[in-house]
């Protein structure tokens, strides 16, 4: 497992969470989702086998929203 953390363009209503949040949470491999609003951050834990950081950002990309850096912290 690996979580990815994504910084997003800015946010502008609580209503684009709920979009974000349930597009990255349909993706197989992918659990505790959490959409930061104030930060304009995404958190989600990933499995490697299934997913990438890259994917993730790919749906919220294709949702609309701007997705300005991605980082990856392997867990155990």
């Amino acid at each position: 497992m690996a979580k990815a953390i994504l910084q997003l363009g800015e946010l502008t209503c609580p209503s684009c969470l709920t979009k974000i949040q349930k597009g990255v949470e349909n993706q197989d491999g992918v659990s505790n989702v959490k959409v930061l609003f104030n930060a304009g951050k995404v958190r989600a834990d990933f499995d490697e086998d299934t997913t990438s950081a890259d994917k993730i950002s790919d749906v919220i990309k294709d949702l609309g929203y701007e997705v300005k850096k991605v980082k990856v912290k392997e867990t155990k």
